[in-house]
């Protein structure tokens, strides 16, 4: 499975684009769209950077690639959606696989409690030294939380928005 475009949304949205490195509020040296890494998969340097928006899109398709195959290889239940996956890729991508192996979440989900999963992503909302809840993590986990939640359109609901569209053009 592959994170959907309302995935990739909610990732992009709560990141944000940096061109060039900035310490994120966790104390991490990030760029592009929350990498840590550098476009040659070494941990970022005080000196690196800038970037192109190509290359942020570059980062950002390798993280999530590793976000998804974590996700995939830590996650026993089946998932009902693609939105569920999105949402678990999203919290993968920015806790990282080591915090997400570990979640709470993680565990009811595995144990097949959906809701149970879905109501323990607030846990993860704290970031900085010394930690502290971050406005941006609480909102970011709500939105996960909703996407988690949410069950894929079907065909007809994205042809009745698509219409809908158009009609109010």
């Amino acid at each position: 499975m592959v994170t959907n475009q309302a995935g990739i949304n909610l990732i992009k949205r709560f990141e944000g684009c940096s061109l060039t490195s900035y310490i994120c509020p966790a104390g991490v040296r990030t760029i592009g769209f929350g990498s840590v890494l550098d476009l040659d998969g070494n941990p970022l340097d005080v000196d690196y950077g800038p970037i192109t928006d190509a290359e942020a899109e570059k980062l950002l398709v390798r993280g999530l690639r590793s976000a998804e195959y974590y996700t995939a290889r830590l996650v026993d239940a089946p998932l009902e959606s693609h939105n569920q996956f999105a949402a678990l890729v999203s919290i993968c991508y920015n806790i990282g696989s080591r915090s997400f192996q570990r979640a709470v979440f993680r565990m009811h989900l595995n144990r097949g409690d959906y809701q149970g999963c879905a109501d323990n992503f607030w846990q993860w909302r704290r970031g900085g030294r010394p930690s502290k809840i971050l406005p941006g993590l609480v909102r970011r986990r709500e939105a996960e939380r909703q996407l988690f939640m949410t069950p894929d359109a079907s065909p007809a609901d994205i042809l009745a928005d698509w219409l809908g569209d158009k009609i109010h053009q």
